[in-house]
């Protein structure tokens, strides 16, 4: 028997105005969870500068992050389902302004590891409990468009983070800069809790409808494994992105560093936008989602080998690279549809927990194994690798798509 303490049914229908302000406290968090990804990478330059790390050990440093923040997603799901998304979502807040704070005063590596440790906490519980947010407060006939606004806001987070975290740098330093964000982050969370009934979403008393009735049972699933897979995947080219592009367009093109860090924040804002037009795609062909997915993955993994080719030149590479964003993102709002599409009945944040723990691995294997490449000098190789990978995740998309079939059908 299926135990909840509220309704746990999308709602078929709710006032746009509901709708819309849920939509927007969900999406501020998912910009926050976003905005923190880049506290550490945007700093690399400085810490290079002023403490000589090398590129393999900043990469550890992403590694770890994403290591805990994988780890705490795979089993945060499960506390999401049982006590609820906002005391949770609070938590999270308040790491990720512990973690700001102590990197504005950090002076040694072991402590800006510690950063990393606990950024990443703060980082885990982000994609379950959003989504758990949206498919039980969000109407039904809204939901293709919650998605959508969820990935915009998401890459809108990665896109400001170079913005205030490079003004605030120019204006004062890389410390205060921190200092800002801590206090960003307090503001978030104070907003939340003035907002916490729009927040509040049912727990899981009992275990629903799953294989041999206990939690872990939806693991056996083949297609849990296909979605994490291709989540691996596909954070793999992201990361490369956004640790790496700097570094290789000024060593492969000789751009200035400023226009460098503009092309990666354009690359996000073209992202926002093509997860904005993914979710009318998602809307209007919601039984598509795997072709929509696979379609978007291959034009990005093809406008990225052009750039790896240096057949552009350095404006031609800047503006593709940055278009790249553009193609992936579309299909970000279709991708969440073919997960949910996946889910397990009673299951949501444990599926998403773990699924996208796969986004956390990835962004946790490329920095170490693609630092190692930028340490040796092999910057068009880390953009090919990178292309090549993409187009992996092309295939495993339509494998989830047929996974899907099979387990509905079954």
């Amino acid at each position: 028997m299926t135990t909840l303490s509220a309704a746990s049914t999308t709602p078929a229908s709710a006032p746009l105005r509901e709708d819309a302000i849920i939509m927007a406290l969900v999406g501020l968090s998912h910009a926050s969870s976003h905005f923190a990804h880049l506290l550490l990478p945007l700093m690399f330059p400085v810490f290079m500068r002023e403490f000589g790390w090398t590129y393999s050990e900043l990469g550890m440093m992403s590694s770890l992050f994403f290591v805990v923040s994988g780890a705490g997603q795979a089993c945060s799901g499960f506390v999401v389902d049982r006590l609820g998304a906002r005391p949770i979502l609070f938590t999270a807040l308040g790491l990720f302004a512990l973690a700001c704070l102590l990197a504005s005063v950090a002076n040694s590596y072991p402590a800006m590891m510690l950063v990393a440790v606990l950024a990443g906490l703060g980082n885990c519980a982000f994609h379950p409990l959003d989504f758990t947010i949206l498919n039980q407060r969000i109407s039904s006939a809204r939901i293709g468009y919650a998605f959508s606004v969820h990935g915009l806001t998401g890459n809108l987070g990665w896109a400001a983070a170079p913005i205030f975290m490079g003004v605030m740098t120019t204006m004062f330093d890389w410390r205060a800069a921190y200092t800002a964000a801590a206090f960003l982050y307090l503001l978030i969370l104070a907003l939340m809790l003035f907002n916490r009934e729009k927040l509040l979403t049912c727990t899981v008393k009992k275990q629903v409808n799953l294989p041999r009735g206990h939690d872990m049972a939806f693991m056996r699933l083949p297609v849990v494994w296909w979605c994490f897979c291709f989540f691996l995947l596909s954070t793999v080219t992201l990361a490369v992105v956004q640790n790496f592009s700097l570094p290789i367009l000024q060593a492969l093109h000789q751009v200035s560093f400023e226009a460098a860090t503009l092309t990666l924040t354009v690359y996000m804002l073209c992202s926002a936008f093509g997860v904005l037009a993914g979710g009318f795609v998602a809307s209007r062909w919601p039984f598509r989602s795997d072709r929509i997915v696979a379609s978007s993955m291959c034009g990005g993994a093809v406008l990225l080998a052009l750039c790896a080719s240096g057949w552009l030149g350095a404006f031609g590479t800047m503006a593709v690279l940055a278009f790249t964003g553009f193609a992936v993102g579309i299909g970000g709002p279709s991708r969440d549809l073919m997960i949910k599409k996946a889910t397990p009945q009673g299951a949501t944040g444990r599926m998403y927990g773990l699924v996208y723990s796969g986004f956390d691995v990835g962004f946790a294997v490329s920095p170490l194994v693609f630092g190692a490449f930028m340490d040796r000098g092999w910057y068009s190789a880390t953009l090919a690798c990178a292309s090549a990978v993409l187009m992996l995740s092309v295939g495993v998309a339509l494998g989830v798509g047929r996974k899907t079939v099979q387990v509905q059908a079954g």
